[in-house]
């Protein structure tokens, strides 16, 4: 089965543009180096919860908006070879830097999934 990079990241609206831009960048390197597929996608009918919500795990402030994506592997071994490449990618080193991020990287989440599921 597939696997899949999750994250979560809440961007101010003011940065929309600059985050796709760098979601661009982002995508085109990680399916460069071997992911099959790379997808950002905006909030759209995400609202507070009483017990959890993606805006409240990213704290979401008033004049943010939250973005979930992922990135599809063929295994575990797959993410890990192509996530090495990325890394090593020198087009991703300015984007890396905390204070050129369009967002608040202290507030983002991710995680490594195994695919159990596909219909």
């Amino acid at each position: 089965m597939a696997y899949v990079d999750g994250f979560v990241v809440p961007v101010p609206k003011k940065n929309r543009k600059a985050y796709v831009r760098m979601a661009r960048k982002a995508g085109k390197v990680w399916r460069e180096h071997g992911a099959l597929d790379y997808v950002e996608c905006i909030a759209d009918d995400v609202k507070p919860g009483k017990h959890t919500s993606f805006p409240q795990s990213v704290k979401l402030k008033k004049n943010e908006v939250v973005w979930f994506s992922w990135i599809v592997y063929r295994n575990r071994r797959h993410r890990d070879r192509v996530l090495a490449k990325v890394m090593k990618d020198k087009r991703l080193k300015p984007m890396m830097d905390p204070k050129s991020m369009p967002f608040d990287g202290k507030r983002m989440f991710w995680g490594g999934f195994k695919v159990m599921v596909d219909l």
